[in-house]
């Protein structure tokens, strides 16, 4: 894949099931894929951890697609409840809809599709992978809970990539009984040392780096 020259990125809303999300969309100039970032609970696209995997995808040349799954009033009311954000049906419909807008734009309809979902956002990206097989070519999960997409791991199509902190524990044995279900060809992968958040020094680079060269071997 040729190196980006050049990498604008403009914000945009995003029609989805009745609500329009924010978004940011960052398309370097010879980008052949873009990779849809899901975020996890009670996170938003300015995520410091996924925008520093962005940017390292960018310097590979692969665009971005950074968005809510909630709106400004629904993100008010989940601080509160903190119910809308493990709402897995809602989120994942918005996914799905998010996935299909992508396809409409018409600079990014000639692009190849990857997720890269975090924390419970893995289940929404999981999910749309088994609801969107023709167009989902690649998951990467950071940190995250495969398990809440149970009932669609069967379906995924999609090469995946599980990627989970050695001292993470609960959610290693989370991801170890999801990899299990899924039919597609898959990796899970622990970073030693790490905690679910891949706070410790030189951690997330670490998924960076896993997570470009998978995207970049599979989305071509």
């Amino acid at each position: 894949m040729a190196q980006a020259r050049s990498c604008p990125s403009r914000d945009l809303l995003i029609s989805a099931v009745g609500a329009e999300l924010n978004g940011t969309l960052t398309l370097p100039e010879f980008a052949s894929a873009v990779v849809i970032f899901v975020h996890g609970s009670g996170s938003s696209r300015f995520s410091p951890r996924n925008r520093y995997v962005a940017e390292v995808l960018h310097r590979a040349g692969l665009a971005t697609l950074l968005f809510d799954l909630l709106t400004p009033e629904e993100e008010v009311r989940d601080q509160r409840s903190g119910a809308l954000r493990f709402d897995i049906e809602l989120l994942s419909k918005r996914m799905v809809a998010t996935v299909d807008w992508v396809r409409q734009q018409p600079d990014l309809h000639g692009l190849l599709l990857g997720l890269f979902g975090a924390s419970t956002g893995a289940a929404a990206a999981l999910n749309t992978a088994a609801a969107r097989p023709e167009l989902i070519r690649s998951v990467v999960s950071r940190g995250g809970r495969p398990d809440l997409a149970q009932s669609a791991l069967a379906q995924v199509q999609a090469p995946t990539l599980l990627l989970v902190g050695g001292d993470d524990t609960v959610v290693i044995e989370l991801n170890r009984q999801a990899a299990q279900s899924l039919s597609a060809r898959h990796e899970l992968v622990i970073v030693p040392g790490a905690s679910h958040l891949f706070e410790e020094p030189g951690k997330l680079e670490t998924v960076a780096g896993l997570a470009r060269d998978w995207l970049l071997k599979e989305l071509r």
